[in-house]
């Protein structure tokens, strides 16, 4: 992927992993426009980002999506990079008796719902345009899950194979498909606590890695994937999931 020179869209770019790609893309010399449902957050990037665009734009409406896509295509004609990133994580507890599906279905609709409409509506805009590049946020437990996120943890494991195969239908289109995996990063995706925890990874040193590895070209199937995570990749083909998962899912 070409770093430098890009129109880049990225969805849930207004905070965590989404806003720290936005800012260093711009850094960078390309044009960066983020999406978010939060007014007050889009205002604020904008005044700290002179010439980073923010636009309201809420996934989960299905109905507009087809207005945005008609909106970039008139004030972006130059767009070629997507990066579907918005997402949400939230645990379950499915031994409550109080346990429902509320949490799954929202997840359902963000992460997976969100990605598949982004791609439907705006893959053909970016499709012939010079160095064309369509990311999407992953997990690093779409390949071990941790078992109080289930619904989180699947909605990765659904983006890993469906990436793939959008990978393969377009091998003869010119348009780079990646997958972002990250490990736990100081964001506040499952809340406050997160931002502090000594056990996640500092957002800049997760950015500036995943910079690394686009400007090596170290990204094979397309997965932009840290090292430290292959354990976790290939746990079922080396032999080692079920250590692996016991390991994150402790049975005390």
């Amino acid at each position: 992927m070409k770093l430098t020179g890009n129109t880049i869209l990225i969805t849930g770019g207004t905070s965590g992993i989404g806003r720290a790609l936005a800012e260093a893309f711009h850094d960078r010399g390309n044009r960066v426009i983020v999406t978010g449902r939060r007014q007050a957050l889009l205002d604020q990037i904008s005044a700290a980002r002179p010439g980073l665009t923010a636009l309201r734009f809420d996934l989960d409406d299905a109905s507009a999506t087809p207005h945005f896509a008609t909106q970039l295509r008139e004030d972006f004609p130059e767009l070629n990079v997507l990066i579907a990133n918005a997402g949400i994580s939230r645990t379950e507890d499915m031994r409550a008796d109080s346990w429902n599906t509320e949490a799954a279905e929202a997840i359902v609709q963000t992460n997976i719902l969100g990605v598949l409409r982004t791609a439907a509506a705006l893959l053909p805009l970016i499709k012939g345009k010079t160095d064309a590049a369509f990311l999407a946020t992953s997990s690093a437990l779409a390949f071990v899950p941790r078992a109080d996120f289930p619904t989180y943890c699947a909605s990765k494991a659904f983006l890993h194979s469906w990436l793939q195969s959008l990978r393969h239908q377009l091998r003869h289109v010119p348009v780079e498909v990646l997958e972002l995996s990250p490990p736990y990063v100081r964001t506040g995706l499952t809340g406050a606590d997160q931002l502090d925890d000594p056990r996640a990874m500092p957002l800049d040193d997760y950015v500036a890695e995943v910079f690394r590895l686009l400007k090596a070209g170290d990204t094979p199937r397309g997965e932009i994937l840290l090292h430290r995570d292959l354990a976790r990749r290939w746990a079922e083909r080396d032999g080692n999931y079920d250590n692996l998962f016991d390991a994150m899912n402790p049975a005390g």
